[in-house]
This record gives C-alpha cells, structure tokens and sequence, in this order.
C-alpha cells in the first residue's frame, strides 16, 4: 500500500507541530509545502513525518519535526536575512531556511552528506544556497558574518567563534549542555559584547563532531 506522503505531512503539522505552540502561519505553511520525505534516506522514507530523530548517514541524525518547526519560529527569519548554517545534514533545514531568507550558506563536517544534501537541494531548484564542507571547530570560518546562525548540533558550551560569526542585531540557535537535558536557546546580539539569551526548550541532540575537544586557539 502507498503511502499517502501529503496527508502524512499535513497530519504532522496539524497533530505534531501546533499542539507544540508553532502558530507562525509563515512556518507551518512552509512545513506544508517542502517535502520532507525527499530529504529522508529511502529506507526510512515512510517515517518522515514520524516524532523521531531519523538516522542519516556517518550516525548523524534528523531533528524531530516539531523541535525543528520551534526554532523556525522562534529565529523570525526576514526575506533579504543572510544565514548560516552549522550541519548540512539531509539538507532539510536548509531548505527551509532558504524558502524564509535571502540566502544560506551551510557547511557539513561529512562530505558524503554534503554530497547528498547537495544533489537534494539541486532536485528541489534551490538556488540561494552556497555549500561547504569543513570543520567549524578547526579551522573552517565563514567569509562574512550572519543575519542567523544556526547550529544543528550540540555543544557543551557556546564556542567564542560562533558569536563573532552573528552581525549586531542578529540571531543564534543553538542547543547546548549534556545529554539527557540539553537546552535549545535562542541568542540575539545586542552589541558588541551583549547578548540577550533565551531558553526555548529542553531537548537532546548528537554532539557536533569535535565540540567535545577543547578549542586549539584562544582568540
């Protein structure tokens, strides 16, 4: 039997995503329309729109649905924002940040999945985002600063080098602390050296790879 991949997404916006205080009609009309199936490994196609962590490729993973609709929500993207992105992952984020912003630029530690998320973005004619693969903790850095920044991996703490990436006014997602209580917060810079920092909600997410190490320069 088929499965009805339409009926399935509206079913996860409508039974997931709302009843988890996503009301952001730009959001939940975006999460209707991109779809989330394309970006899944085939194996686990059928559980797209599942309430799960969805394994990709080098035992990485999907965020849940609703934990990724949250912080669409909560960044309020604006259409001529720049992003950043730390995790290509499926590139499903991806997608929707581009959907919501001017343009993305994502970088992915694992080239196999760059390459995958690459080929999947191309399929959807997605033209606004610019890929890279390398390592944010050693050595890679984007060439400008960010509206967003948005980070799909954990980290123990906020490393400095992420903060010098976000323009004045701008905005960081970020889930930070140890597992099993990880905390999704929303960072908005207020000057040079002032932030405002809001906790969103409790999750858990993997690690990004090497944010367990301690940083190589102290800048």
């Amino acid at each position: 039997m088929n499965m009805n991949f339409d009926q399935a997404r509206f079913n996860m916006v409508e039974q997931q995503i709302r009843p988890w205080e996503v009301l952001d009609s730009k959001v939940l009309a975006l999460l209707e329309s991109i779809h989330r199936e394309d970006f899944v490994p085939m194996r686990y196609r059928k559980l797209a729109f599942a309430d799960i962590e969805v394994p990709l490729a080098c035992n990485q993973v999907m965020m849940r649905p609703k934990i990724e609709a949250r912080m669409l929500q909560a960044l309020d993207l604006k259409e001529d924002e720049t992003v950043l992105e730390i995790g290509t992952g499926s590139g499903f984020i991806t997608a929707c940040l581009s959907r919501l912003a001017k343009s993305v630029v994502s970088v992915e530690y694992f080239e196999e999945l760059h390459n995958e998320a690459s080929l999947k973005l191309q399929d959807q004619g997605i033209s606004n985002v610019e890929l890279f693969v390398g390592d944010v903790l050693s050595g890679w850095q984007p060439e400008q600063a960010h509206d967003v920044v948005v980070v799909t991996g954990s980290v123990p703490v906020i490393p400095e080098q992420f903060k010098g990436w976000v323009n004045p006014g701008g905005r960081m997602f970020i889930i930070t602390g140890d597992s099993p209580a990880m905390d999704a917060r929303l960072l908005t810079r207020l000057g040079v050296t002032e932030w405002s920092d809001e906790s969103l909600l409790e999750t858990e997410l993997p690690r990004l790879v090497n944010a367990e190490l301690p940083p190589e320069f102290e800048f």
